[in-house]
């Protein structure tokens, strides 16, 4: 059977005792991608949306999510980031953006809940300052990329899905 941490001996949802796990250095990395018509991503990436300048106010937005991942996921514990980064790279050839969040604390729990929630606030964010221009956009991807520290170590996204491209 799996030892699903995030239930007790009676199988009942709880939040994890992280008491007596050792403080160390801990980093995420997700990501994700949002599509859209070549007309929206033209636009996006002229700085020419109404609603203004859409990567920043995207970026402010994730770093937000990010601060606020222990408050929205039910049994995540609220943690002290150290330091939050958020990358956009703009495919215009292929009309789309993929956003990076990475995540850092020293503390007793992982980040990878704060990186991942960081991405889909930016990608959502993305979507409601271009929605005038392209209703039809998708957010698709999202995915831890890499997380580096604590008891469990490192991890490595693969791509060996047969189902998944990306």
């Amino acid at each position: 059977m799996l030892d699903l941490t995030h239930l007790n001996e009676n199988n009942e949802a709880h939040m994890v005792d992280i008491s007596g796990k050792a403080s160390t250095s801990r980093t995420a990395r997700a990501s994700g991608v949002i599509n859209m018509s070549p007309q929206a991503i033209g636009i996006l990436a002229d700085n020419a949306a109404q609603k203004g300048d859409v990567l920043g106010v995207a970026r402010v937005a994730a770093i937000q999510a990010t601060k606020q991942t222990g408050f929205l996921i039910p049994l995540c514990h609220p943690i002290s980031l150290t330091h939050v980064r958020v990358d956009f790279d703009v495919d215009v050839e292929l009309a789309r953006v993929k956003a990076t969040v990475t995540a850092t604390t020293e503390g007793q729990t992982g980040v990878e809940m704060e990186a991942l929630t960081g991405v889909n606030i930016a990608l959502l964010t993305i979507y409601d300052m271009m929605k005038a221009i392209d209703k039809s956009m998708t957010i698709t991807q999202i995915h831890l990329e890499e997380k580096t520290g604590g008891k469990s170590g490192n991890f490595l996204f693969n791509n060996d899905f047969e189902n998944i491209d990306y």
